[in-house]
Order: structure tokens, then C-alpha cells, then sequence
């Protein structure tokens, strides 16, 4: 890596710690915006106003921070979940979470064909909503390979339709317009908000009870994250490969980062159930470490979102058009209608 793609990595940094400190601010963390979305916006405005100033041979160090710090970003995520939270929740809580996820990314599919939207943007966006917000745009696109254009529309939209959610939900709640039980809200903002950061903002205007339940239910939607990566990958081979006229030397993408995301899972999981029976205070040690993990893992996702976000100008979003926000729009009714059922009647 010569010092031109360092230069362009240090940029990124400074810009990720700007992000991660704004976030801080007690205006923008009381909306839940986390320093991902700032980053993104960060990224933007630079993309928009300085970026032409960039020595070309500053790019590589862009490139490098939205794939390669994504991925491994990505990977320690796996440190916030362990197994014991796919059993809390309960059969009832993961057959919604699946369907949820199932469902969306397949009317999202259907959706936009009859949009006659292009695939990549079509799936970042389905992907985003029907898992993690963002965080799952960001792990779809190297093996969507939407671009930095296409991965910050369905960014964007995400972030618009969750933030929505995230007030919307309190107020619904509170007017008690549902005929819905604490346990079933739980479940119904868990399994369809957008982002982490929107679950914990709804969820705790709601009490602790709902605020829990929330939480757990929307961890185990992030965990589908893999098998919902490892199929992509395995039809878009298959798609690629028909669209290609040496179509024997197509291979399967796998997304090794999103086995690793898992494997860390396990492991966290073992952590959590060795350490705190150990009398030498190293569950003490332990759980600094995973804090400091957390750290980390924010803030090169930070990064990869901030390097998308200064690769992605304005008249993107004018090519894209509005099909990309009509087709979030349609998988945003979907997810307030179709979970909203499903948490009804599938979770006592």
C-alpha cells in the first residue's frame, strides 16, 4: 500500500472519529442516529463539496476501507450475540423472525421486477430492510457488487423508512390503537425495524419489558444475516453464470467474512458461559474486551459506511431515480401490515 492510499485511509479516520463524536451529541443520540448514519452523511457532504481535490491515488485507501474494514467489521460484530439469544426468544419469536426475513426479501424481489428496478439495488435494499438496517446493506454488497451509488441508495432509504418507524411505534403503542400485549410489541419492533440503532429508540420509549424483548428478537434477525448471505451467494453464481458465455469458469462466491461472523458468535457464547465461573477475575477481563471489541467493530463500520458515503455523489441519487424509494416504501407497509400479523397471531 503506497503513502497516497495510507493519506486516503487517514482521511477516512478522522472523518469516522468527527462521525462517532457528533453521534455522541446528547441532540442526535436522543433520535438513535448512530454514528454509522453520521459517518455516511460525513461522507456525503465531503463527496458533494471536496472530493475532486482528492489525488486519484487516494482512492485505493477508500476502496480499502468500504471492503476490506467492512468485512472485518462485520466479523467482530459477531461478539455482541451469543446462541443463548436465539433460545430466550423463544420458537414463536424466531418462526416470525424468519418469516419476516424470508418474506421481505422475496416481495422485495417481486416488487422490484414489476418496478423494473435493477437487480443489485433491488436486493441491497430488500436485504437492508428485512435484517439490519445498514449493516446488512454493507454485508450484501461484495457479493450484491452493487457499488458505492447503489449501496448508499439502499442506505439511505433504510435509514429514512426505520427512522420513521422508530417514532411511529411509541406513539402507536401508546394510544394503545393495537390490540397488542408487552410480549408481542417486543416481538413486532424486534422483527421489524430497520436498524439496531432505531429498535433500541423505539423499544425503550416503550419499558424495560418491550425494550428486552426487542433487543434479543432483533439480534437473532441479525444473525440470519449468514444463511441469508451464503444463499445469495450461491444464486447469483448460478444467475451470473447463465449470463455468462464461459459460464465453466464461474464460481460461488462464498462470504467467508459472514462465516466468521458466526463463528465468532460461537464464541462469544462460549466466553459467556466458561468466564464467569472462573475464580482468577478473568470474566472481569473478558468482558473489557469484548467492550473494547465493540468498540472497534463500530468504528471501522463507521468507516466502510463514511468511505461509501465519499464516494457518492448527489447525482447518483438523481440517476438512481425513485424507484428505489418506492420499492423501500412498499417493503416499509409490508413490514408494519404483514408483522404486525404475524406477531398477532403467532406469539402469545
Amino acid at each position: 500500500m503506497n503513502k497516497h492510499a495510507a493519506l486516503g485511509i487517514a482521511l477516512i479516520a478522522v472523518l469516522s472519529v468527527a462521525a462517532t463524536f457528533i453521534a455522541q451529541i446528547p441532540a442526535v443520540k436522543s433520535l438513535s442516529i448512530s454514528a454509522l448514519i453520521v459517518g455516511i452523511l460525513i461522507g456525503m457532504v465531503y463527496a458533494n463539496t471536496l472530493r475532486h481535490k482528492l489525488p486519484a491515488d487516494c482512492v485505493p485507501g477508500l476502496n480499502f476501507c468500504s471492503k476490506r474494514l467492512l468485512r472485518i467489521g462485520i466479523v467482530l460484530y459477531g461478539f455482541r450475540l451469543t446462541l443463548q439469544d436465539v433460545v430466550a426468544v423463544g420458537a414463536s419469536a424466531l418462526i416470525v423472525d424468519c418469516l419476516v426475513v424470508v418474506l421481505t426479501i422475496a416481495l422485495g424481489l417481486m416488487v422490484g421486477k414489476m418496478l423494473k428496478l435493477d437487480l443489485e439495488t433491488t436486493l441491497l435494499t430488500s436485504t437492508g430492510s428485512a435484517i439490519c438496517g445498514a449493516a446488512a446493506v454493507l454485508g450484501a454488497e461484495p457479493i450484491v457488487r452493487g457499488g458505492a451509488g447503489k449501496t448508499a441508495v439502499a442506505v439511505s432509504t433504510v435509514v429514512i423508512f426505520g427512522t420513521i418507524s422508530m417514532f411511529l411505534y411509541p406513539i402507536v403503542y401508546r394510544t394503545g390503537i393495537l390490540p397488542i400485549n408487552d410480549v408481542q410489541m417486543g416481538v413486532y419492533t424486534g422483527s421489524t425495524l430497520h436498524e439496531v440503532a432505531h429498535v433500541v429508540g423505539a423499544s425503550n420509549a416503550m419499558g424495560s419489558t418491550i425494550a428486552t424483548d426487542a433487543l434479543i428478537v432483533k439480534m437473532v434477525r441479525v444473525i440470519l444475516l449468514v444463511p441469508v448471505l451464503l444463499i445469495m451467494s450461491f444464486v447469483l453464481s448460478r444467475h451470473r453464470a447463465k449470463n455468462t458465455a464461459n459460464s465453466e469458469h464461474q464460481s460461488i462466491t462464498i462470504p467467508w467474512f459472514a462465516i466468521l461472523f458466526l463463528v465468532m458468535i460461537c464464541i462469544n457464547t462460549l466466553l459467556h458461559v466458561i468466564l464467569p465461573a472462573n475464580s482468577f477475575n478473568v470474566g472481569q477481563w473478558a468482558n473489557t474486551m469484548l467492550k473494547t471489541i465493540e468498540v472497534i467493530s463500530t468504528f471501522l463500520l463507521t468507516m466502510a459506511m463514511t468511505a461509501l458515503g465519499a464516494d457518492t455523489s448527489f447525482s447518483k441519487f438523481r440517476a438512481a431515480g425513485a424507484k428505489p424509494f418506492m420499492l423501500a416504501g412498499i417493503i416499509y407497509i409490508w413490514l408494519i401490515v404483514g408483522g404486525f400479523a404475524m406477531a398477532y397471531l403467532l406469539v402469545d
